[in-house]
């Protein structure tokens, strides 16, 4: 039999089949009331027909949304993937399908993405937030929306929504310290969008480090950037280009993805990152450790923070109703040859 012209139904499969519309459904729905052989004869007539489940209208007439909407900022970062990956392991086991979309960062296409997930009429959304968006008209957007919304990586001001995330302050603050403790006093911060959350925190923790360690604070050290290879290889020349770099022993990079396009700058310079300068990363990126120096970096969990996520968006959409949560994961620095010069020159 040919494929039928135009959508084929449930019923067509069952006339197919020839079984009823309700044990065509419980088959689709692989339900154990329904034998093996009779699954089999309804899975043969959907590939034969070309039948394509339904899932938003299975949703709405059970009251019970099975899609979810994620949205992130660059699915190309090594962070983001891992973070995805946990997202995907947490609510692929509970039965949802996810839609992704990616911002690049850009305020307008976040608004735009978290429309056409409303269409598609989505149950739920987490979201990274762009660091080039409006926060308040964010907000109000994802309010009008009235579905359960966990934000992630990028803490907003306003805490009306569940929030998972990772302590970068700190973090930055134990990059930092280990550089002081290998004896670096002029220390660089390379990389990240000073509009973002996470760098306000980085910056934080950079300079209550050298603070506490009595080391001035130069503000001509402190180059944003995007945060890509490109950006870290423009504020690397940037540095460079500066007087007090021949002070400069140090880099702290706003992640990995910066810290690689800053060790490749430096390469092509002539200057060896884990001999002539010390440099350290952010996030712990599996490319981390094989990279050449290997890099020091702060492990930021990108992966249980991602399941995290995922838990907390399941249980608002199955009505647990409580105060908004925010899930903050402890960093942790692995220390690797990039930052642990044998001839320090401070």
């Amino acid at each position: 039999m040919s494929k039928k012209t135009g959508r084929v139904t449930l019923l067509d499969v069952a006339n197919h089949a020839g079984v009823s519309r309700a044990t065509a459904s419980l088959a689709v729905r692989n339900s154990k009331s329904i034998s093996k052989k009779t699954k089999e004869r309804v899975q043969a007539s959907i590939e034969e027909l070309g039948y394509v489940y339904d899932r938003v209208a299975a949703g709405l007439r059970l009251k019970k949304a099975t899609t979810v909407g994620l949205i992130m900022t660059d699915i190309g970062n090594p962070f983001t993937a891992e973070l995805l990956s946990g997202v995907y392991r947490s609510l692929d086991k509970e039965g949802y399908t996810v839609l992704l979309g990616s911002t690049f960062d850009e305020g307008e296409k976040q608004n735009k993405l978290l429309s056409t997930m409303m269409e598609y009429r989505v149950g739920g959304i987490i979201l990274i937030p762009a660091a080039e968006g409006d926060e308040t008209a964010t907000l109000a957007q994802l309010k009008q929306f009235q579905v359960p919304v966990v934000t992630t990586v990028k803490k907003p001001t306003s805490m009306y929504f569940d929030y998972v995330g990772i302590d970068y302050e700190a973090g930055a603050q134990l990059a930092v310290n280990h550089l002081i403790e290998e004896g670096h006093r002029h220390i660089a911060f390379l990389g990240g969008s000073e509009n973002a959350t996470a760098w306000q925190d980085r910056i934080s923790g950079y300079k209550k480090a050298l603070m506490q360690a009595e080391v001035d604070v130069l503000p001509s050290l402190v180059i944003p950037s995007t945060a890509t290879r490109e950006g870290g290889a423009k504020s690397c020349e940037d540095l460079v280009a500066l007087q007090d770099f021949s002070d400069c022993t140090a880099i702290f990079c706003f992640n990995d993805i910066v810290a690689f396009g800053v060790m490749a700058k430096l390469n092509q310079l002539g200057i060896k990152p884990g001999k002539d300068l010390a440099i350290i990363g952010f996030d712990n990126t599996p490319e981390s450790g094989t990279f050449n120096p290997s890099l020091s970096s702060v492990t930021s969990h990108a992966s249980e923070i991602g399941e995290q996520a995922g838990f907390l968006l399941h249980s608002r959409m199955q009505g647990i109703e409580t105060a908004p949560k925010s899930v903050i994961y402890q960093p942790e620095l692995i220390v690797r040859d990039s930052s642990t010069l044998q001839n320090k020159n401070p």
